[in-house]
This record gives C-alpha cells, structure tokens and sequence, in this order.
C-alpha cells in the first residue's frame, strides 16, 4: 500500500482535510500534519512546556516523513510557511519524492525541490502507482 505525508500551513487545514479524505476514500495511506492550535490553554504554558510541545509535533511529523512514500505539499497560492520549509529540508534529505499544489511564491529555492505539481488526489494517487 502506497503512502502520503501532508505538509502544509495552519491555514489550509479543512483544505487539506479534504484533499487527505478523498486520498483515503481511494485506498491511499495518508499521514496527517497535527495542526495544533491551543487557543486559550496555549496561553497559560509556560516557554519550556510551550517548547517540548512544539518539539513533540515538530518530531512526530518528521517521522510521518520518513514513513511515507511520497511527500505532497498543500500550498493554496503558493504559499509556504516556516514549518513547511523545514520539512521540505527534512524529506530532501530522507530522498522523498515532494509534490506541490503550486508553484512557490516567494522562494524558487523550493520550486526546485518539487518533483511535480499536482492539482488533485486522482493525480497523485496516478504517481504512486
């Protein structure tokens, strides 16, 4: 059974959602990003808890990287934030092949990194095979 990691921003989650269910309603192993957002508790952590929070997530994707067959990167306009382009470092070095939604806006340093751009789940589940 072929896999796929998500990568992507806080802001494209009920996108990316949708993009992991259509791949899992076709068979597809999807490992999801957890797009933690803490609210109101988030304010009452101290930095140190804040960080080994931080550190847990940060880690526990990275192993969702090396787990996977193929990276895809959800990036809606082209967007890319921080935690994404570091883990578009992590699966360049663990020689994972990356898909994009979009051409990098603002960086062509990453563009460079992307195996293809894919549009839907019919077209990636096209390049697991």
């Amino acid at each position: 059974m072929k896999s796929v990691v998500l990568c992507g921003s806080k802001r494209f989650k009920k996108e990316m959602g949708e993009f992991a269910k259509n791949l899992k309603d076709k068979g597809i192993v999807v490992y999801e990003p957890n797009l933690y957002r803490g609210g109101k508790e988030w304010d009452t952590l101290s930095g140190d808890y804040k960080r080994y929070i931080l550190m847990g997530l940060t880690h526990d994707h990275f192993y969702k990287i090396k787990k996977a067959d193929v990276v895809f990167v959800y990036n809606k306009g082209g967007y890319i934030g921080n935690s994404t382009t570091l883990e578009i470092g992590y699966a360049v070095a663990c020689d994972k092949p990356i898909y994009a939604f979009e051409e990098d806006i603002e960086e062509g340093c990453r563009n460079v990194l992307f195996t293809d751009l894919i549009k839907t789940p019919t077209q990636l589940i096209k390049r697991l095979k």
